[in-house]
């Protein structure tokens, strides 16, 4: 199995798992579950602790690419009825020490909570020479498919 497949298969299971979970507790609820995974050089990168942990990351990542794979999963009464991962690939440049410090100054504890440590729909944009795929994902929810799944499931009017 290819990283990104792991990849593919941990974001999954956790977004299933999540939505399992709650639905159990809702009978007869739609409940949506999601979740995120930071493939690196064949590694799955977990959230950060703290500031330090996210220095040592964002250094790493500086110069180089990596992908985030995001899952989402519709359960209902404990049955998953729908699930999708979607991908993206964002190519990071080259950062200073000086920038990142900056960075981590204005954002941090937030971004502690975001694998990858940043929010590409704020500063985190400032990270990045480039991306591909789809967007969504990369903000942590492949929110396209998942808006066409509770139409499918009646949950939103098409």
């Amino acid at each position: 199995m290819t990283p990104s497949e792991t990849a593919a298969v941990m974001a999954g299971t956790l977004a299933a798992e999540k939505a399992r979970s709650v639905s159990r507790r809702h009978p007869g609820k739609l409940v949506l579950g999601g979740d995120s995974v930071l493939e690196f050089e064949g590694e799955l990168i977990s959230k950060c602790a703290d500031r330090d942990a996210a220095m040592t990351l964002l250094t790493r990542l500086s110069g180089k690419s990596h992908a985030i794979v995001s899952a989402a999963a519709l359960a209902r009464d404990g049955a998953i009825v729908w699930h999708h991962t979607g991908e993206g690939h964002l190519a990071m440049r080259d950062l200073s020490p000086n920038f990142l410090n900056n960075y981590l100054d204005m954002e941090c504890p937030a971004i502690l909570a975001s694998v990858g440590c940043y929010h590409l729909e704020g500063r985190g944009a400032q990270l990045f020479a480039s991306m591909t795929g789809d967007y969504f994902s990369i903000l942590g929810l492949p929110l396209l498919s998942v808006l066409s799944a509770l139409r499918q499931e009646g949950a939103l009017k098409s």
